[in-house]
């Protein structure tokens, strides 16, 4: 069965990726940069508009920038 994702604010979104090894590189204005502390390439950015739930598909895009699965994803949560 596979998992849906689930709809939160972005704060907790970025608690989640930073969990996975990322650090937050830079923020500018509502966007958030960071980069994963071993793979050097990885960078993911995090739109935060935190009185805004983080629409699926904004997740989904997240979750390929940052080369992590659902299941990870909800383990990180």
């Amino acid at each position: 069965m596979k998992k849906e994702l689930p709809i939160i604010k972005p704060k907790k979104v970025i608690k989640a990726i930073l969990k996975a090894n990322f650090y937050i590189h830079h923020q500018t204005g509502s966007h958030v940069q960071l980069r994963h502390i071993i793979k050097t390439n990885l960078r993911v950015t995090i739109p935060r508009h935190d009185r805004f739930d983080m629409p699926r598909h904004v997740l989904k895009s997240i979750l390929r920038q940052a080369e992590l699965s659902v299941d990870e994803f909800l383990e990180l949560l």
